[in-house]
């Protein structure tokens, strides 16, 4: 291990590093700092050198020029052990640098403002640290490079237990972070001129920057391992931000269907439940208020309703958690929970109880991309966020639908939406009542819904998808006792689908929206 004799410390995020300073101070590191820096060093009575005693060139250009050194460079980048490099740094009266401290310009955070200018943003790219972490990082062995100070107890507390020195296991452990570091930024430069340049086009280069959070006991199977990665950077209310309240830790599995959940939830602004099975829902349901909204979407289905997620955008009340009593749950998903209600519930050991602040607030979503990974690759989307309202809603049967043909219409197409393809959905009184989803055919999914529904289905609601291919669908649906369909629109068979729902007596509207989910 190498004794830290001298460090150079020049940190945008001055969190922390005056302690940290005050640490290398007691094992007599000479600390070489810049700018704004050198000056909380200062003030803060720990000496320092100012970069431009070392390099003898004094900060430029706006400060764009003050590291970019070989006095700095060399005494980052020279290998000890190599005697043709220790010749010319002796040469060239180069010392060494045992450690870096430095984390880089607030590139994220400036972009991130609204209103924020192109002349922000380029001076916001750091030019100097990036190159800095780099040769030390390279050098790990000898140099110590630290980018966050999250880390600066654990350096802290690694000194004191080599007298001075920093382990080599430490070390590369800083160089891996470092890395990582630049990585993101870099990548957030990318993004913000890509999308700056080129608009909302779709990046030639697309990335990602996530962070483990948990590994799970597997995925979708016992035999594949799985893990659960996050960008926390996204402030929507999702799965991703949930709190966990009680319960095992979640499955692969338990986050899927709990993060379709949680989308159907978010497209109601009214009190609303949704229990999920396989990421389709079994029932969903809107009403006046969210204790007869959960009962209403658990008796849409109960059978299918054993061990699924349920997700609510509204607090749970005592007497949700004491209708469940009785009732196998995997997950609760909520904004909030009533004290008394969660003491109830947590009497249920293996039910996992996720806090989602904001979920009914109705906030905006993100504009993130939809990803979905296929061998060798990655298809990328917008997400699928496309509402209607009643204007959108183009009448082609002579029979018109009522108005509360129509409201079950516009509930009926927000869930459709969440449903595999082919899916078709029939609703009644804010309420789903059959789900056909991720069927070969579409008829066969207007079968399996209408199977479902049984006789509630008389009067109801029958929402697709996707166009109607052919008039057997819509034969079937009146089969059942359905009085309105809402539909797409776009065959090449829209009159003899149009002319089957007149002869049959069916009000029938188009959207010219689709809402396939694969």
């Amino acid at each position: 291990m190498i004794k830290v004799k001298r460090a150079l410390i020049s940190v945008s995020d001055k969190t922390g590093i005056i302690d940290f300073a005050k640490v290398l101070k007691k094992f007599g590191v000479t600390i070489i700092s810049t700018g704004g820096t050198s000056k909380a060093l200062k003030e803060a009575g720990i000496a320092c050198m100012d970069i431009s005693e070392v390099t003898g060139f004094p900060e430029m250009l706006d400060g764009r020029v003050k590291t970019l050194h070989p006095k700095i460079h060399g005494g980052l980048l020279a290998l000890r052990e190599k005697k043709e490099h220790m010749d010319k740094i002796k040469e060239h009266a180069i010392e060494m640098i045992d450690m870096v401290v430095v984390n880089l310009y607030p590139f994220e955070k400036t972009v991130a403002r609204p209103g924020v200018t192109l002349e922000e943003a380029i001076e916001n790219i750091d030019i100097g640290g990036p190159s800095m972490i780099r040769s030390a990082s390279k050098n790990y062995e000898s140099v110590c490079v630290v980018v966050n100070p999250s880390f600066y107890g654990e350096i802290s507390a690694d000194l004191e237990k080599n007298k001075g020195a920093v382990s080599g296991e430490l070390k590369k452990r800083m160089m891996i972070e470092a890395f990582k570091h630049t990585y993101q930024y870099d990548m957030n430069i990318y993004n913000f001129f890509s999308k700056s340049f080129f608009g909302s086009a779709l990046p030639e280069t697309f990335n990602m920057a996530l962070a483990k959070v948990q590994d799970l006991r597997y995925g979708e199977n016992p035999h594949q391992k799985a893990a659960f990665y996050v960008d926390h950077k996204a402030k929507e209310p999702s799965i991703s931000n949930a709190v966990q309240l009680h319960g095992k830790e979640l499955s692969y599995n338990n986050i899927m269907d709990a993060d379709a959940a949680v989308e159907i939830i978010k497209e109601f602004s009214e009190p609303a439940a949704t229990i999920i099975k396989h990421t389709n829902p079994c029932g969903t349901a809107v009403a006046g208020d969210i204790d007869t909204a959960f009962v209403l979407a658990y008796e849409a289905d109960s059978v299918s309703a054993f061990g699924g997620i349920a997700a609510l955008n509204r607090k749970v009340t005592l007497k949700i958690a004491e209708y469940l009593t009785g009732k196998y749950f995997e997950i609760i998903a909520a904004p909030e929970f009533e004290p008394a209600a969660l003491e109830v519930l947590k009497k249920k050991q293996d039910l996992r109880i996720l806090e989602i602040k904001n979920l009914g607030s109705n906030t905006a979503r993100d504009q993130e991309f939809a990803v979905r990974k296929v061998v060798g690759g990655v298809l990328l989307q917008e997400r699928d966020l496309k509402t209607i309202t009643e204007a959108d809603l183009r009448v082609v049967t002579k029979k018109a639908p009522t108005k509360e043909e129509i409201k079950d219409m516009l509930f009926g197409w927000r869930v459709v939406k969440h449903v595999k393809s082919n899916a078709i959905l029939i609703v009644k009184n804010g309420v789903t009542l059959g789900v056909g989803a991720g069927q070969m055919n579409r008829v066969g999914s207007v079968k399996i819904a209408a199977e479902q529904a049984k006789e509630k289905a008389k009067g109801a609601v029958l929402c697709s998808d996707a166009f109607f291919p052919k008039p057997d669908g819509v034969e079937e649906a009146q089969l059942a006792g359905i009085s309105a369909i809402i539909q797409t629109g776009g065959s090449k068979k829209d009159q003899e689908v149009i002319d089957a729902a007149d002869r049959l007596g069916l009000a029938m509207v188009m959207t010219d929206v689709r809402h396939f989910k694969h």
